[in-house]
């Protein structure tokens, strides 16, 4: 069977999204992977999953794409750190799929959540997607670590009904040692959709001697109760249901012996959101 076949067999709808996938889009030439970056007819997707309830108001379709340029120490889909790891999907395709649960999204009061990964390494596909949905009167939602935002234009920002902004920590050196990148540019990012007017959900993972640091948490929160366009926020525990991707992927795991937060922890940190005005859950 040719490899063009092989990827056309591969369901794009996964079990879960904790599914292992590599080396899907392995036989995509460097030309064609830069053209399809440079225009977004083509995009690279680990997988699509149905039923979500947990990213976006209502009952979602989300697709979730390959390739991020953060190294989370947390992260459960590692395999989505590389680019060609997804499935090379065309505009056309996706936007096939998207048109399949149309209505049903629109009957449950959901919508469509691009995810990742890190969507904005293919802001192009992203754009394109999210736009087509939001025309459709689908509710169109981009979660984000926001790092990447300056890449979206104002206009095209009007596109995205909802932004679910994961803003991985406070300070600049435990953001940097977590996550390999600076915070500056999602801080940027997220005054711009304050000043934008754009709704924003804001999610925060919370693990046990990395992200509990109660003084960062309450900075985050003042920070995002004085943007002004915060509708929630969502304290995450943090679990371990992707490490044996890291084992599988022969990757450092530093997060082995960490165990989930108490609730009382959860609940402590949840109402440091709550004292500053906000909605945390």
């Amino acid at each position: 069977m040719s490899r063009s076949a092989q990827l056309d067999q591969t369901p794009l709808e996964a079990n879960s999204p904790y599914e292992l996938r590599v080396d899907l889009g392995r036989g995509v030439s460097d030309s064609d992977v830069r053209k399809a970056l440079a225009t977004g007819d083509m995009g690279f997707l680990h997988s699509f999953t149905t039923g979500s309830t947990v990213d976006g108001p209502g009952v979602r379709l989300v697709a979730w794409t390959s390739g991020c340029h953060f190294r989370c120490l947390y992260c459960h889909n590692p395999d989505t750190w590389n680019l060609t790891n997804g499935v090379p999907v065309t505009f056309a395709k996706a936007m096939a799929e998207l048109r399949n649960y149309r209505n049903g999204l629109k009957v449950m009061g959901g919508g469509f959540t691009l995810s990742g990964g890190e969507p904005l390494m293919q802001d192009r596909f992203a754009v394109k997607l999210l736009s087509a949905a939001h025309a459709l009167g689908i509710h169109a939602a981009l979660d984000t670590n926001g790092s990447l935002g300056a890449r979206l234009t104002n206009s095209e920002l009007e596109n995205i009904d909802l932004v679910l902004l994961d803003i991985k920590s406070w300070d600049p050196e435990r953001h940097r040692n977590l996550t390999g990148a600076a915070i500056q540019p999602v801080l940027d990012f997220a005054r711009r959709l304050a000043a934008r007017g754009r709704p924003v959900w804001l999610r925060y993972v919370l693990v046990p001697g990395v992200t509990d640091h109660l003084e960062d948490i309450n900075s985050l929160a003042k920070f995002a109760a004085q943007l002004g366009n915060i509708e929630r926020v969502d304290v995450l525990p943090f679990h371990q249901m992707g490490r044996f991707k890291w084992t599988q992927l022969k990757l450092s795991y530093a997060l082995g012996e960490v165990v989930p937060p108490s609730a009382e922890l959860v609940e402590g940190v949840r109402q440091q959101f709550v004292n500053q005005g906000l909605k945390a859950y």
